[in-house]
């Protein structure tokens, strides 16, 4: 490994040194030259300084490309419905179409989403806004294809997924969703930004309860 400049591809890396318990650059020094720096990822396809400054086109753009899949990570995003009324329709048509769409919005009760209310300085009215979501998306409870969950897990990022595109809305200490930036990646190959982000909203939806219709 040492003498021959030889390493394993970094995934692979990653895996055995979580299954070992140990520092994966302890284990492959080389790891740390292996992949400098890019100025620019080839998944990121824009950026943006806040989501603001998306047009909620773009949302409905991606989510009318999809073919196989559509996920969507929030505490509310009542945005959506807000700037989109057409949206629950949109999502009937891909489920008519053998899109599955898991849509995963906070739960109003638990304690991670009412701190988020403190951090933001928005008080109670995020609760009030992860009811108003669930309002919105219960239309869709019955459509097959289509599953809502609530969960209470600390949210880093919302994300909102089709296919192999992926908009990621960060989170910033005190500040709103609306002022924190969002990129928008395109999955390239594995191992890659995409795939952390799509992996985090599988652990997620993991730990979700599923709202009956």
């Amino acid at each position: 490994m040492g003498e021959s400049g030889a390493y394993p591809r970094r995934a692979t890396a990653l895996r055995a040194a979580e299954t070992l318990g140990e520092d994966v650059h302890a284990l492959w020094p080389t790891l740390r030259q292996a992949r400098p720096a890019r100025a620019v990822s080839p998944e990121l396809v824009a950026l943006y300084g806040q989501r603001a400054d998306v047009p909620v086109s773009a949302y409905a753009e991606l989510f009318a490309s999809a073919r196989e899949c559509i996920d969507i990570l929030v505490y509310a995003a009542v945005f959506l419905h807000e700037a989109y009324p057409r949206l629950n329709e949109l999502l009937r048509e891909r489920a008519a179409d053998g899109c599955a769409i898991r849509i995963a919005v906070g739960d109003a009760d638990s304690a991670n989403v009412q701190q988020r209310g403190t951090e933001e300085k928005f008080g109670h009215g995020i609760e009030s806004r992860c009811r108003l979501a669930l309002l919105h998306y219960r239309p869709l409870l019955d459509i097959p294809g289509i599953e809502v969950r609530t969960h209470g897990t600390t949210l880093y990022n919302s994300l909102y997924r089709a296919d192999d595109q992926l908009l990621v809305n960060a989170h910033v200490f005190g500040v709103n969703a609306y002022g924190a930036p969002v990129w928008h990646l395109r999955r390239t190959g594995d191992g890659g930004m995409f795939d952390a982000y799509a992996g985090s909203f599988d652990a997620v939806w993991a730990t979700g309860r599923s709202v009956a219709g």
